[in-house]
C-alpha cells in the first residue's frame, strides 16, 4: 500500500490541496497546531455568539475558484453578504461605491474549512517542527518528540515564516518562503446591550489605527442578542503595539472605534482581542505553489499568490496538481 501525503495546515490552501487529491485518488493525513481547522478563516465561539476573527468575507474573480463557491453555496457552506458599506476617512464617513460581490461562511467563516475537512484524518494541536526525508519516504517530528510518518509526499500549507522552517530539505525553496513578508493584524471584537445608532454593517478606515471594522451579526447565519463588531487595526499599529497586553488593545481599539463610527459607543458589555502574528504578506507574489518535484517536498498558501482566501484556494489546487505530475 502507497503512504499517504501529509499535509500541514488545516487552512483553505491546506485543504485545497487535499480535496484535488483526495479526487485523484491519493490518500493525505493532515496536522495542525490548532485545535480546530480554519488557519486564518477561523472564528471563535463565544457568550455574544460566534465572531469571525480573522478573514472577514472573500471574492471570486478567477474564474475556476467562482465555480467552486457556487458549489458551496448550494450546499450551504456560503452565502452572498451585502453590507451597509462605508469608507471612513478624515473624520467623515461616505457609503462606499464598492459593489463587488462578498462572501461568507455560514452560520461562521470556519464553517467552509470544517465543511472541507469532512471525514479526513486530522492531527489537531499538532505541531510540526520537522520534516526529514528517511530512505525511501518523509517523516515528521512535532513537538512533543513523536515521530509520523511514512509519508510519499509533504504539503506544507503554513504561513511563510513557519513554512521556511520545515522546508530545511529543500533550501531554494526554503530561501523563497523565508524572503516573504507576512503583516501581523490585532483583531477586536467588542459586544454591545444595546444596538449602536448606525447605519454602517462595514467600513475601509484610512488615517487610523483601524482599517477595517465590520457589524458581525449583519452577516447571514450570524445570530446574537449582542450588537457585536469586529475591529481591525491597520498592520502598522499592529506592528508598533506587537506586544501591547490585550486589555490595551481592546482599549485603544474600541476608542479608535467610537472616534470614526459617528454615534454613542458605550462600554462594551464583551470583548476580546487576537493577535494574527501572519494576517497577510505584505505584497503579492506569481509563484503559484513552491515545489521540489524530486523530492517531493511542495508548499502553499495565499502568500504564493495574492494573498486572499482566493489565492490561497488557488494555491492549494497548484501544490496538488504540480504533485499529481510527478506520481
Amino acid at each position: 500500500m502507497t503512504a499517504p501525503i501529509a499535509i500541514i495546515g488545516t487552512g483553505i490552501a491546506g485543504l485545497s490541496a487535499a480535496q484535488a487529491l483526495i479526487a485523484a485518488g491519493q490518500n493525505v493525513e493532515l496536522f495542525d497546531k490548532s485545535r480546530g481547522s480554519g488557519g486564518r478563516m477561523a472564528s471563535k465561539r463565544t457568550d455574544a455568539g460566534s465572531v469571525d476573527l480573522g478573514a472577514q468575507y472573500f471574492t471570486a474573480r478567477d474564474r475556476r475558484f467562482a465555480e467552486v463557491v457556487q458549489q458551496w453555496r448550494d450546499r450551504g457552506w456560503v452565502a452572498e453578504w451585502s453590507p451597509s458599506l462605508y469608507n471612513a476617512s478624515e473624520g467623515g464617513l461616505l457609503p462606499s461605491p464598492d459593489e463587488q460581490i462578498r462572501w461568507v461562511g455560514t452560520p461562521r467563516m470556519s464553517a467552509i474549512t470544517r465543511a472541507l475537512l469532512g471525514a479526513l484524518p486530522v492531527n489537531f494541536a499538532c505541531r510540526i517542527t520537522e520534516v526529514f526525508r528517511g530512505e525511501r519516504h518523509w517523516g515528521l517530528q512535532d513537538a512533543e518528540g513523536l515521530s509520523h510518518g511514512p509519508f510519499s509526499h509533504v504539503i506544507i500549507a503554513t504561513p511563510a515564516p513557519q513554512a521556511a522552517a520545515l522546508l530545511a530539505a529543500a533550501p531554494k525553496l526554503a530561501g523563497a518562503a523565508a524572503s516573504v513578508a507576512m503583516d501581523p493584524t490585532w483583531a477586536v471584537a467588542l459586544g454591545f446591550s444595546e444596538t449602536l445608532d448606525t447605519q454602517v454593517e462595514g467600513c475601509f478606515i484610512q488615517d487610523n489605527p483601524l482599517d477595517w471594522v465590520a457589524r458581525n451579526r449583519s452577516k447571514p447565519g450570524r445570530e446574537s442578542s449582542l450588537d457585536t463588531w469586529v475591529l481591525h487595526a491597520t498592520s502598522n499599529w499592529s506592528r508598533q503595539h506587537l506586544d501591547s497586553p490585550k486589555e490595551a488593545v481592546i482599549e485603544q481599539l474600541h476608542g479608535a472605534f467610537a472616534e470614526m463610527i459617528g454615534c454613542a459607543v458605550p462600554a462594551p458589555t464583551f470583548s476580546l482581542a487576537h493577535r494574527w502574528l501572519y494576517a497577510r504578506p505584505s505584497q503579492a507574489h506569481q509563484w503559484g505553489a513552491l515545489a521540489d518535484a524530486d523530492l517531493g517536498l511542495y508548499a502553499c498558501g495565499d502568500w504564493c499568490l495574492s494573498g486572499r482566501v482566493e489565492g490561497a484556494w488557488l494555491s492549494g489546487q497548484e501544490a496538488a496538481r504540480r504533485l499529481l505530475e510527478h506520481l
